[in-house]
């Protein structure tokens, strides 16, 4: 389902990519770990052409991000067909980014009928079942301002559900919650791994990792250093950088 192949990003003379790859099959879970400024968001940022890469290339589906290629080359693409390619690719954002004056309903309806020109009936319709699956059924006409943060981070992905995607990049999804408000979250990012959801994580929550991950891929300076199953990457690591950074946050 996503394809990153040889991605390199940089900002002047910060490399911040070096080379990344990674593929995730469709209904799989991966969960992208490690420290702070090794790369991670940048990365979902690329996947979905929020940052424009450097070198390489990322296919969701078999289809290029943010290019065409004609030949042996990729040529980037028009604003309006990035921001239709955004429609199948949904991003739950570590700070919520829901419209304050809009309600939870109205959120969640708002990309559907305005991106994708989709019958209001059948959007009215989905959103409530979304507000349901997120357990916010009774807070459709309620504004950002009025739910708490966790309240709010269900409400960011059952707007991401609603376009329908085929994959969903969620970036420190829980990063910005008190403590108590976490568990609400990961419990519905849960039950959508268990649903089949094609997922990228990018997280701190190395139990979440644990349970719910097909692949857990460990990054370092850019690039990603070791990838595999749970046991192995969590309790098993080969690599020194893996290890030092496990024995910090374990």
């Amino acid at each position: 389902m996503v394809d990153v192949r040889g991605v390199y990003k940089s900002y002047g003379s910060l490399d911040v990519l070096r080379g990344v790859d990674l593929r995730v099959e469709a209904g799989e879970v991966t969960v992208v770990i490690g420290p702070s400024g090794s790369g991670k968001s940048t990365l979902l940022r690329s996947i979905n052409h929020l940052e424009k890469i450097d070198r390489g290339y990322v296919t969701i589906d078999g289809e290029f991000v943010g290019y065409r290629r004609s030949g042996d080359r990729l040529y980037e693409l028009k604003e309006r067909d990035i921001l239709r390619q955004r429609t199948h690719i949904g991003f739950v954002f570590q700070n919520f980014h829901l419209f304050p004056h809009l309600t939870v309903r109205q959120n969640v309806t708002e990309a559907p009928l305005s991106a994708q020109g989709r019958p209001r009936d059948q959007v009215e319709a989905l959103a409530t079942e979304l507000l349901e699956q997120v357990g916010l059924s009774g807070k459709a006409g309620a504004y950002p301002r009025q739910l708490s943060g966790g309240q709010q981070q269900r409400v960011a992905i059952a707007r991401a559900l609603a376009l329908r995607p085929k994959v969903v990049l969620f970036d420190e999804p829980t990063s910005a919650l008190d403590p108590e408000l976490v568990g609400e979250v990961l419990e519905v990012m849960k039950a959508l791994a268990r649903g089949g959801t094609t997922m990228i994580v990018v997280t701190h929550e190395i139990g979440f990792a644990r349970e719910v991950a097909d692949t857990v891929a460990f990054m370092d300076a850019g690039r990603i250093v070791e990838q595999g199953p749970p046991p192995q990457v969590l309790d098993r690591p080969r690599h020194d950088r893996t290890r030092a950074f496990l024995s910090k946050v374990l």
